[in-house]
This record gives C-alpha cells, structure tokens and sequence, in this order.
C-alpha cells in the first residue's frame, strides 16, 4: 500500500490566516532548490519558493476564471453592462456622469418632439390665426338652440339658482319705502310671462342676426367667384366629341385593388395520420359489408334520416317550423276545427276535398303558412350571412318572398306525394336478394396459410383477386389490432407461394399474377424485413437444388416459370443498382449460374435463357455492370443462327458447343420464310410448353428469338460502350454480324437493329497503350562516409548553421511549452473533478438532512398518533 495523501484542506485554511512575512519566515512553508554547483556571475530567480502560497494563488484563479466558464458551459443568456464609458479609464467619472446627463435628456428630447409641429409657424385658417380664434366653440345646431351657449343673465341667473330671489324674492322693510311711491309690486304670474316675453325677445334677436351673417356670407361667396374669374385663366373647354381622359391609376392603388377582390384564405382539413386513414378505411367497409347482409337478408333499406336543422346562436326560436309528419291540415267538419284527423297519403279524394275546403275557407290557412315560412327564412338568412342585417330589412324580405315560399312548398308536397313508392314485390326481394350474395364481401380476414389463401381466392377474376387482397389489407391493418402485423407478414410468404402457384399451371394464368404484383408491393414497402426474408427462402432454395443436380450430373434445366417470374417480381419489389443487397445480389449471380452452367438443348431453352437476359439487363441497366455472362449468351445465341460453322473467326464459350447436335437450333429450315415474318412477342407460356406444327411457324419463332437477342445486343452496347475493353468483349459479336449473318436474309427490323449495333461497335475508339511502370525518380544508392560534426562542451552539438539552431530553440521551446501545458490541463481536469466532488457532496447531504428531518417529523406524527390512540382506548 502507498503512502496515505495528506490532507490539505486544514493547511490550506491556516495559510490563509497568516501572513505574507509569517509565511516566508516558517521553514516548513519554504522550499529551497538546491544547485550542484554555483556560476559565478549568475542571479538564480528561483532559489527560494512558496509552494503552499503558489497553490493557493492557482487555486483562486482557478476559481475566478475556469469554474466560473465551468458554470456558465451550456448557459446562453448573458448580463452585459452597456453604462457608457463604464470600462473607459481614460475618462474622469465627472466627465462620463455629464455624458450620460446629456444623453438621456437627448433621448427624452427625441421621444417628446417627435410629432410635434414647428412652433416657429403660424398656422392661420381663412386668414386667421389658430392661436387668437376661440377654441372649444360649438355651433348652434337648430334655431331652438341659443348662440350663447353656456351665458346666462343675471335675471336667469337669480330666478333659475337663486331661488328667485331676483324676481320673486320678497322685498324687505328698507324697499318698500322706494317702491310705495311707485306701481304695486307684481305678481308672480306676471314676472313669469315677462321672463316669457323676454327670452323669447332675444331669441328672435339672435335669429335676425343669424340671418343676416348668413346672407353677407352668401354675397361675398358670390363676389369671391366673380373676382377669382377675373384672377385666373380661363381653361379650355372641352368639346362634346372629345373624351374625357380619366386619371390612370398608379401601381400602388392596383395592387390595393387586386389585394380586395383576392379570395381569402379558408382553413384546410387537418392532415391525417396513416391510422386515422386505416381506421377510416376499415368502418367504410364495415358498414358497406353491413347493407350487404341486410340487402342478403331481405331487409328493406332503412329510411333517410331526416336533416337536421342548425341554430345560430343568434337566434330567438321565434319562427317555427314542424316537420312534415307532425304537420296537421287545417280542415273544418260541421262548422268546428278538425284538428285530430290527418289526411289520407293514398286516397286522392281526400286531399281535393281538402283544398276545396281550404280555398273556401278563406286565407287563414295560407296566413299561417306565410308565417312559417317567414320564420324559415328568416333562420336560413341567419345561418348563411356573416353580417347581420337590421330588422326592417328583415321585415320587408318576408312580406316579398311570402307567396313564393307558399307556392314552393305547394310544389314540394306534390313531389313528395309523386315520390311515394309501393311496396316491393316478394320477385323484386328476392332478385335483390341474389344480386347481394353475388356480390363481393367488403371484410375479409387473414388467411392463416397458403390453403386458406388459395381457398379464398379460388373462383373469382383477376380484378376481384386484386379487390380482395386490398380488402384484406385495410381490414386489417396493423395499426387496428395487435396481432395483424404478425398476421400480414405471413400473407407475404403465402402470396408469393400463390403466385408461384399459378405460374406453374397450364396454362399460366398471367393476368392474375399481374393484378396481385400491386398488392404485393404495398405489403413490401409496409414489411420489408418480411418480403426479404421470404424472396431469400425462395431463391436460396432454387439455387441450392441446382447446385444437388449440378454435383450429380454436370449440368441443369433451365429455370421454370415461376423461378424466372420470382426474378422478375425481385426486381420490381427491391433496389437493383446497390453494390449489395440481400436479395438482388443473390438473385443476380443465380442468374449468371444459370446463363452459364444450363445448356441449350431446345427453342424452349433459347427461350427460357433470352427470359433470363431480359431480366438480367433489367438489373444492370441502372448501375451498368458488367455481366460476362449476359454477353457470352447472347453470342451463342447468334452462333445458333448461322448456318455455316466452318470458318469462324470467333469462339464459341459453354455452354454452346460450335458443332453438334444442338448447334443449328435458330437455322432456318427455309431461306425464303423470312418475307412473312412479322415481329411479336415471345410469350412466357413458351418456356414450359412450346408445340409448333409447321416449319413455317418454327422459322418463325426463330426470327422472333433473333430479333429478341439483337435487341438485348443492342441494350448492351449502349450499356458498356464507355468500358475500356470493350472492343474486345464484343469481337465476336462483331464477327458474327459482319461476317456469318448476312442482311440479305434478314427481314427490315433486323436489318435496322443489326446496323445499328454495328454502328456503335465501329465507332468505337482503337487507341491504345501500352501497360508501362510508372516513372519514378532515380534513388541515389547509400553512401557509408561518416558525417563528422564537431562536439563541445558536455556533449552538446554547437555545429550546424544558423537555421539549423534555430529550428533546434524552437523545438526546445516546444517541447517546454508543451510539458507546461499538459501540466496545467492536468490541473484544471484535478480541480474541475473535486469542485464536481464537492458539488455532489454537497447535494447529498442536503438530501440527507431533508430526509432526516422528514423521518423526523414522520416520526413525531406517529408518536403523537400512537399517543392519542392510547388515549382514546383509556
């Protein structure tokens, strides 16, 4: 065990107490460097050092410059001090406290004069000051209403607020004296009809004044157009004929324009997630497969709902409208109300009676009528207008449409009553009955295997197949319940067996496996991993039973169908281009497996392998790689179109064989069946079964195959001519065109593909070089004379020239910079961990003393608890 470190929280603490001289002067606080040997001369810095005070100092700048960083790492937000001149030590603080005076009364200045008028102007109106004119000054409005608004006389003053104490207020003993010489006091009557009489005096006086300022006003208006005639020119009178130019209007008051009879913006539907679109998908067929069963079972349709009327919130329920079934015909019976009685839907008699009733009756049933009406339209207005309208408006809009609403409900009840249908007849239910159980169910469930699937496919059309696999799918989509994911991943598997299934009947049933590839590649793109693992199963089993018969016999059959139709659906399903891939790559080098080790024994052969290069170049045409293969084939194709196999100028690779049995194969048995060829297809039926009858047929089927090749050639052509080598891939192609396969007994297609190819294999480049090494320098060979460098002083190297010494001092410096560096970082990285030491420390035992006091106070309610429980049983 090591040496127990020393704690130095307590001497750290008791360095701080002393003193600078305390410090220096205790011999365990110094620590003194020793020399070996003394230089005269020489002034050491470093013979004496302190290193408690040293940490001490490290250790608080630490703390003011790295923790504070430390704290602040991941925090954005910042206090910055903008005071001016706050960090400025070249300005006294008087000079930055007059500065920022002066700046804010400058602010304050700009922010209170900003929309402020210059007061240097008069502003004047009708050549009148603003400043003299009175302000705050109303007109009079009507003649009723006094010019002197807001004077009052003293007379008014003293009857109206004093109590009449002007004019009613009884005299006292000293007026009685001035006035007993004089008329009798008045009445108060009397002083009411003077005060009558004189406002209405002065109220006449103001109206005669008004007159008159309105008549001066008049006439110098009148002299003011005469004089401003005779000031200004008189304008050019437009003629009559000319047209009146109107101002154009400038950019700015076209686009407000367009911005006002632009549509507005209305709110979009909420986008749905695939969930919500699954759960949606599968009530509608839930539903649709419902009135299915009901339609099956000879229920009648169930009756229309009836629609529902929607309230503003506007409005009053002052209108009210009944239904059709609750409305009851105002019908008179002895000379009383017949109320109760409802008219008879099926006898005619009834209702004209009725009518001739109500049209004798008077216009009180037509009154209620217009009523209702009116009630109706009133609540369709408010529903559909966003302003509302004013009431008389409202008013006038009903008595107009009274007698249209009342002839239009007239004409709804005759088509209503036209629109009664009679009762199905027991023929009519059941024929609706069998055309429900022929129709195709909208709900269907997984099957649980490759039986069940076939089961329910069996028996209906291609479309139909297509309709039910993409029931199945929404049904059961995997976001519906738990175990349809499970569920879907296995009908991957069971639809790729089908399809399998079906390419292998006689005679294949195409069409259906071209409605099912859709349906396959939506549960692909849904599960991946599943459809990979599956198409894995399918073609790791079909090569490795090539390989069995491969050890066993030396060679295979070509693919069947369904192999070269899972090939295809491979590429339709999964990426082609990629480098590698899980399920192309293989499906790719089976392919060249059987380009290469099947041979060509039949015209089913050839096309079974012309199949297996369409598909091949299909899986190259994106990333263009170069097949061996795919090439050799088609050549051997060729091979076995000619018919002179003497003078070759080319090779012929397995698995074709240059004589033999099979190596006249696309020979054609007559030179003139060529003239009746016409280009078509190869059908696919074809690999499995091929029966020609006549040799004429077989001639030409095998023009067909030619034309095919020579345009898989060409594809090929296009593909690889940017390949330095490919000159000499395609030589025997070229041979084969040129030289054995003239065009004088080909048809007019074959003539253009075949020049064509030519075309690209001549242009060609057939510049070369030669493979040469690369040019390299020269290495000048080793030289053993020794290097003598002069050595002085204690083994150090003094020789070399000047930049060579300096190159040596800076590495030197280096080297030292970087020591002190690595030292400081392990510093900061030793207090960084014991502040974060001492933070946690910290946390926990305020954890701990939060947890004792809660104990604590948990402890004391159930003591307190305990005792009063104590209690109650005492």
């Amino acid at each position: 065990m090591g040496k127990v470190p020393k704690k130095r929280s307590v001497a750290d603490k008791v360095r701080k107490v002393k003193t600078s001289t305390d410090i220096k002067n205790n011999p365990f606080e110094v620590k003194i460097n020793r020399k070996k040997f003394d230089v005269l001369g020489r002034k050491s810095k470093h013979d004496v050092g302190l290193p408690g005070v040293s940490r001490s100092k490290a250790i608080n700048k630490r703390k003011e410059t790295l923790l504070k960083e430390y704290k602040q790492k991941n925090k954005s937000n910042k206090f910055i001090d903008r005071r001016f001149g706050e960090y400025d030590t070249n300005m006294e603080p008087e000079e930055k406290i007059m500065q920022r005076f002066a700046m804010e009364r400058k602010r304050a200045h700009e922010k209170k004069d900003m929309y402020n008028l210059n007061e240097e102007e008069e502003l004047t109106h009708y050549g009148q000051s603003l400043s003299e004119m009175e302000k705050f000054t109303d007109m009079a409005n009507s003649d009723d209403e006094s010019g002197d608004k807001g004077l009052l006389s003293a007379e008014l003053t003293a009857s109206h607020f004093g109590g009449g104490g002007g004019l009613l207020r009884k005299k006292t003993a000293g007026e009685h004296t001035d006035d007993e010489e004089g008329p009798k006091a008045k009445s108060r009557q009397e002083l009411i009809e003077e005060l009558i009489q004189k406002s209405k005096k002065e109220k006449r006086e103001r109206q005669v004044q008004k007159e008159e300022a309105q008549e001066l006003t008049e006439k110098l208006d009148h002299e003011w157009k005469n004089i401003q005639m005779l000031m200004h020119k008189k304008p050019k009178v437009q003629r009559e004929d000319m047209p009146v130019e109107k101002p154009k209007l400038e950019e700015y008051d076209k686009m407000v324009k367009e911005l006002g009879f632009e549509m507005k913006a209305q709110p979009s539907e909420k986008m749905k997630s695939p969930e919500e679109l699954a759960r949606e998908e599968r009530e509608k067929l839930q539903k649709l497969e419902a009135d299915r069963l009901r339609r099956m079972m000879g229920d009648e349709e169930a009756e229309a709902a009836p629609n529902r009327t929607y309230m503003s919130a506007d409005d009053l329920q002052d209108g009210f409208i009944l239904d059709k079934e609750d409305k009851k015909t105002l019908a008179y019976k002895d000379g009383k109300w017949n109320l109760d009685e409802e008219p008879d839907e099926d006898g005619e008699k009834g209702e004209e009676e009725c009518e001739e009733e109500e049209e004798g009756d008077g216009g009180s049933n037509e009154e209620e009528e217009e009523e209702a009406d009116g009630g109706s339209n009133a609540e369709e207005e408010e529903e559909n207008d966003d302003d509302d309208d004013d009431e008389e408006e409202e008013e006038v809009e009903k008595e107009e449409d009274g007698h249209s609403d009342l002839e239009s409900e007239q004409e709804s009840e005759e088509e209503e009553e036209e629109e009664i249908k009679p009762k199905k007849s027991e023929e009519e239910k059941a024929a609706l009955q069998e055309a429900a159980k022929a129709e195709l169910p909208y709900t269907f469930t997984v099957p649980e295997s490759s039986k069940d699937l076939e089961k329910l496919l069996r028996g209906h059309t291609p479309d139909n197949q297509r309709l039910i696999m993409a029931r199945t799918q929404k049904c059961n989509h995997p976001s519906l319940a738990v175990g349809n994911k499970f569920k879907l991943q296995n009908l991957v598997g069971f639809l790729l067996e089908y399809l399998g299934e079906l390419a292998c009947r006689s005679p294949p049933e195409l069409t259906i496996i071209d409605k099912l590839i859709p349906e396959v590649y939506s549960l692909c793109q849904m599960f991946p991993e599943a459809a990979c693992k599956s198409m894995q199963t399918i073609i790791g089993d079909a090569a490795h039973s090539m390989e069995e018969v491969l050890e066993v016999k030396g060679n295979a059959a070509f693919p069947t169908l369904d192999m070269l139709i899972y090939l295809k659906v491979a590429a339709l399903l999964f990426p082609t281009s990629d480098f590698r891939h899980p399920v192309t790559t293989p499906a790719l080098l089976y392919i060249c497996q059987a380009l290469t080790k099947c041979p060509v024994r039949s015209l089913q052969d050839v096309t079974s392998g012309l199949v297996l290069c369409c598909v091949a170049v299909e899986y190259v045409s994106f990333s263009k790689r170069f097949l061996p293969e795919l090439v050799n084939f088609l050549s051997g194709t060729l091979h076995l179109a000619v018919g002179d196999k003497t003078s070759a100028g080319y090779r012929v690779v397995p698995p074709f064989r240059s004589t033999g049995k099979y190596s006249n194969l696309l020979v054609l048995s007559d030179p003139e069946s060529w003239k009746s060829w016409s280009r078509k297809s190869l059908p696919l039926s074809a690999t499995q079964r091929l029966t020609l009858k006549k040799d004429l047929d077989a001639d030409h089927y095998r023009l067909t195959c030619v034309s095919i090749c020579l345009e898989l050639l060409n594809k090929c052509c296009v593909l690889y001519k940017d390949l330095g080598c490919f000159t000499h891939i395609f030589q025997p192609i070229t041979a084969l065109l040129s030289q054995h396969l003239s065009s004088n007994l080909m048809p007019e297609p074959l003539k253009e593909v075949r020049a064509s190819i030519l075309e690209v294999l001549g242009g060609a480049p057939l510049a070369r070089s030669r493979l040469v090494f690369d040019k390299k320098k020269p290495v000048p060979l080793k030289l053993f004379t020794p290097k003598i460098v002069q050595v002085l002083d204690y083994g150090k190297k003094r020789g070399g020239t000047k930049e060579q010494k300096e190159e040596h001092k800076l590495r030197h410096k280096y080297k030292k910079e970087f020591k002190g560096a690595l030292r400081e970082i392990r510093k900061d990285t030793r207090f960084l961990a014991s502040e974060k030491l001492n933070d946690v420390m910290s946390r926990d035992a305020e954890r701990k003393r939060k947890v004792k006091e809660l104990f604590g106070s948990l402890a004391t309610q159930e003591g307190e608890w305990k005792a009063l429980k104590r209690r109650k049983r005492k």
